[in-house]
């Protein structure tokens, strides 16, 4: 007799659920993200698909819900998937799900009654997590009694069990917003509009978080990306041991950190080169390094080198995996590059910066830079500032052999920024955007030359004052103040 067709009852509960997912096929599992940054859950979770090389099929996600439920060939692939995640707090083997307890508990049964026997003398624990509500202990344990029919015999371990289930409940945060909060007689509590069933199977790696807080960072400034945001725009430009990350913006170098912790080796360069360049401080190494000797993470660093570019000394040739860039924004002074002023004499070595740049153009510039550098299927991702409002929208850049693979947005007030992540395109298959000529700059001020810049600093609407304190807000966020 074959290992295919040994009976159930000769393997372990282990080997027969392995079993039961290869004769099933792909299988459903419950991912509980942590309800922020909710327009980067999706793309960072589709990235890691593709860097852990698991087909993953997304069955329900809902950007205002915390619960996303997906299908992927087995558990082994379902934990490689939310490893390395930042916004998934855990991952469950989805054991059924309803609109009210009769439907989740009939969905319950026809999904994992033939499991049941494998956890039976397993210690085990059950728990709640309710989202947008929440449930008394008094009303809880009528609900955990209500999953006896499962008929576990083993202890009940409140602390490390060997197995532990969760109920899921999702309310209508609408509705439980709404509750009147200054009556003294309590108004009832609303039913949850969705419930799941899982059993926890691993957890994200939101802890590491911590490891990178700016706070514990030896070297920083206030455009330091920070730590989550950082990691996740790693993680979506699919930063993997092997591969070779640059960044033409590194500053303190946020993005060299975040992709280092994946396995990345990661390079950088900028136009003022401070950070990484200059008198080092009696036994301290210059600032950047001292960050990756700090997180051990100095053999991932090649180096850093200054540069712009508009006037990049790279070949124009695929070399890169990915590039990860928070550009300037051009907001508290004109955006500047390497070059000489018109009309000005200049010596064989002389250079001046140049503030006669516009935003757009340097959009369009890291576009090019991308479209020349990447190898194929090398991803591209970057900051972009724009406002929340369509008579100012700056339009997403583009260019005919990049792919735009996702837009995330990180809401501020009338404010927002968004990563933007594209594709380098295999050969043969470009878009069929028309690439884009050169314009010489209509203008000489910093307004002039960034629409962006322009229009944070002249009133939206309402008086001056309001219009002053939002601007102040603004770029607070921006330029991390």
């Amino acid at each position: 007799m074959d290992a295919a067709t040994q009976p159930f009852q000769a393997r372990t509960h282990l080997e027969r659920r392995n079993l039961g997912e290869a004769l099933h096929g792909n299988m459903e599992y419950l991912v509980r993200f942590a309800q922020v940054h909710e327009s980067f859950r999706r793309s960072e979770i589709e990235a890691l698909a593709i860097v852990s090389n698991v087909d993953l099929e997304i069955v329900e996600y809902d950007e205002e819900s915390p619960f996303c439920i997906i299908k992927v060939p087995d558990e082994k692939a379902a934990r490689a998937l939310v490893s390395r995640s930042v916004l998934v707090k855990s991952l469950y083997e989805l054991w059924g799900k309803g609109q009210n307890y009769q439907e989740l508990h009939e969905d319950v049964r026809r999904r994992s009654e033939s499991k049941w026997p494998d956890y039976r003398t397993c210690s085990f624990k059950f728990d709640f997590d309710s989202y947008a509500g929440k449930r008394t202990s008094k009303e809880k344990i009528p609900l955990i009694q209500s999953f006896g029919y499962m008929a576990f015999e083993g202890p009940i371990i409140m602390a490390d069990p060997d197995e532990t289930f969760i109920i899921f409940e999702l309310y209508d945060h609408r509705v439980a917003s709404s509750r009147d909060k200054t009556s003294r007689t309590p108004s009832p509590q609303p039913e949850p509009s969705k419930l799941y069933f899982g059993r926890w199977l691993a957890s994200g790696s939101r802890d590491v978080m911590d490891k990178y807080d700016l706070k514990k960072r030896s070297y920083i400034s206030t455009t330091s990306m920070d730590a989550e945001l950082s990691l996740v725009s790693a993680n979506i430009t699919l930063a993997a041991p092997g591969k070779v990350f640059y960044d033409p913006f590194v500053g303190t170098g946020s993005f060299c950190v975040a992709a280092a912790h994946f396995g990345a080796f990661t390079f950088g360069s900028d136009i003022d080169a401070r950070s990484f360049k200059g008198q080092k401080e009696e036994g301290r190494p210059i600032g950047l390094v001292r960050n990756m000797l700090q997180y051990g993470l100095e053999a991932n660093y090649l180096d850093a080198f200054t540069s712009d570019l508009t006037n990049t000394p790279f070949r124009n040739m695929p070399i890169f995996d990915g590039i990860i860039c928070d550009p300037p924004y051009g907001i508290r002074e004109g955006l500047k590059v390497l070059g000489t002023r018109e009309g000005k004499n200049v010596g064989p070595v002389y250079v001046d910066g140049v503030p006669t740049y516009t935003f757009e153009a340097m959009l369009n510039d890291i576009l090019e830079f991308a479209a020349q550098t990447l190898v194929p299927n090398g991803r591209i991702s970057f900051w972009m500032p724009t406002a929340n409002d369509e008579d100012i929208e700056l339009a997403i850049p583009s260019n005919p052999h990049l792919e735009l693979v996702s837009v995330c947005v990180q809401q501020f007030n009338k404010w927002s920024r968004r990563l933007l992540t594209y594709r380098r395109c295999l050969e043969g298959e470009a878009s069929a955007i028309e690439p884009r000529a050169k314009t010489v700059p209509a203008g000489t001020t910093a307004d002039e030359l960034n629409s962006f810049r322009k229009r944070l600093f002249n009133p939206l609407r309402g008086n001056l004052k309001a219009h002053r304190d939002t601007t102040l807000k603004v770029i607070e966020c921006l330029e991390g103040i």
